[in-house]
């Protein structure tokens, strides 16, 4: 970095790094430019680690790189098989490349516990000082577990995120949905809102139907704030029940950025929610940003919310809490040199006619150039930051690029219609699906499991007791749906995530959940071949 960089405020820092990510990238991985000097646009977002001080520019550490703008029909939902990503947008796309770098730095740690690579002699002396050898993640000793929380009955995970690391999500654009409705109202030549298409008949089937009917699309009716929206796709396309990023952020300002496979293996400490948003300058409308994240916005009700409900109120709890996290904003004029796939807006200037005696003032309005959104998505992510590989014996495209401005790749995919670009969404398989899909996070997350199991039986491995280990935490089963599934035990972690997940869906209102893709089990990542050759 120059040095204008290192002296730049924590914001510019992060957003030069991620954009520097992106810039490495292939280009069938980016937007297309075309002869004519129109281009595609594209939503970048992008997760970065600050480690320690925030002044020092080497304790950056860029996490994951995604882009991409679409998500799939309600009526697709049903064929995925956990082996196609409903929702393509680069802000779920940049949470999901999080969740799966993370995993895969547990199983690198567990890796280290089996084969240490430091003297035996020196083995005792790391595991009394509780020294990880992972600068991102450590164990969580029964010290810290009843330290760290007052209700040490419940049995958090094995792992923590280290206490002096912070996470920061980077968007070249404002999150669809509720943080960006006054930018959309400005940007309308007709603030008029789009209305909601109704079906003829009033009375529907089910409350459910009635649930998703009502469900606002992305653009529609501006005057309703504070409302969880669904993406809107094109205007002329099918509608979809994936809701709007803004409602999916403020979700995990309850839930965390870890996911339900990660949160099995992580416990949710303060560290594990996003510290801070980033957006451009133009692209954030404080109003809006504070309504749907902020503490005194929509979600005002969660405020002091903690979950156990007997968790500590200092903050720093083990636990999960309504965090609300800061938007920090860069400067225009380095967006603009960064990026030059953002969505053209449309500039509108005031002139005064003088061909009358009272002067008459007009807006005219100036159109770029013909655009549209690309409909490839990228993914990258950093690989593990122990020397151990990918606990998924599948293409992670770490070969096609090793290193992505200096950080060796754990992943790297194009995505197509939610299938790695080559493969069709109509059938989807095993070999096509991304390593963020359902399926194969499921799957990742079984191979940890199975490896937790083995630490038990190496004579260097802690060992920290039944309920604080990762392989005493997950009963086999037989469907996705079964393995998201809590039982009644209300000191089980699972629980209290499912509690507070509920909570907070009520809150935001409207919340329909995207069923109808949780019938599978994990013999969709088995070829079609070798299941029929088995059974023979």
């Amino acid at each position: 970095m120059s040095e204008s960089t290192l002296n730049a405020p924590l914001a510019s820092r992060i957003a030069s790094l991620i954009h520097a990510h992106f810039d490495g990238l292939p280009a069938r991985s980016k937007p297309k430019i075309f002869p004519d000097g129109s281009r595609e646009w594209i939503p970048m977002t992008g997760i970065v680690a600050v480690k320690g001080e925030k002044t020092l520019s080497e304790n950056l550490h860029c996490i994951s790189v995604t882009t991409g703008a679409k998500c799939l029909a309600a009526s697709h939902i049903s064929r995925c098989q956990g082996l196609v990503l409903h929702d393509c947008h680069a802000e779920i796309l940049a949470i999901r490349a999080f969740n799966y770098w993370l995993l895969n730095e547990c199983h690198a740690l567990l890796t280290e516990e089996i084969k240490p690579t430091i003297p035996p002699d020196e083995t005792l002396e790391v595991e009394q000082n509780h020294v990880s050898r992972s600068p991102f993640i450590r164990r969580r000793t029964q010290i810290q577990l009843e330290a760290g929380t007052m209700t040490p009955s419940v049995n958090w995970p094995p792992f923590e995120i280290q206490p002096d690391v912070k996470f920061y999500m980077y968007c070249t654009c404002a999150p669809c949905g509720d943080a960006s409705m006054e930018l959309c109202m400005a940007a309308q030549e007709d603030a008029t809102p789009w209305e909601v298409t109704r079906q003829n008949d009033p009375s529907p089937t089910h409350q459910g139907d009635l649930h998703e009917e009502n469900m606002l699309d992305g653009r529609a009716h501006f005057s309703l704030l504070g409302v969880v929206r669904r993406k809107p796709a094109r205007i002329d396309a099918e509608s979809t029940r994936s809701k709007s990023c803004s409602d999916k952020l403020a979700l995990r300002q309850v839930s965390s950025l870890l996911s339900c496979e990660t949160s099995r293996l992580v416990a949710p400490t303060e560290n594990a929610y996003l510290a801070g948003l980033i957006l451009p300058e133009d692209e954030i409308s404080r109003v809006a940003c504070d309504r749907s994240f902020g503490e005194n916005g929509r979600m005002r009700a969660l405020a002091g919310r903690s979950w156990p409900m007997n968790t500590g109120h200092d903050g720093s709890a083990t636990g999960y809490r309504f965090r609300p996290f800061e938007v920090l904003s860069v400067p225009v004029e380095e967006i603009e040199a960064l990026w030059p796939f953002a969505k053209p807006k449309v500039v509108r200037s005031r002139s005064v006619l003088l061909l009358e005696p009272q002067s008459e003032s007009r807006v005219s309005t100036v159109v770029p150039k013909k655009s549209k959104p690309g409909n490839v998505s990228s993914i990258w992510t950093v690989a593990s930051s122990l020397s151990h590989p990918c606990a998924m014996t599948t293409d992670n495209g770490s070969k096609t690029l090793p290193t992505l401005a200096r950080s060796k790749t754990g992943l790297y995919e194009t995505i197509i219609n939610g299938v790695k670009q080559g493969n069709r969404l109509a059938t989807p398989t095993a070999r096509g699906a991304s390593s963020l899909s359902r399926a194969k996070l499921w799957g990742l997350h079984r191979n940890i499991i199975r490896l937790g199991k083995c630490t038990h039986k190496h004579e260097n491995c802690q060992n920290l007791g039944q309920g604080n280990d990762p392989s005493c935490s997950v009963k086999d089963a037989n469907s996705y749906k079964e393995f998201k599934r809590t039982g009644d035990d209300i000191t089980d972690p699972l629980y209290i995530r499912q509690e507070a997940i509920r909570d907070a869906k009520t809150v935001l209102k409207g919340w329909v959940s995207n069923t109808g893709d949780e019938g599978w089990s994990l013999d969709v990542l088995v070829g079609s071949k070798k299941r029929k050759s088995e059974a023979s």
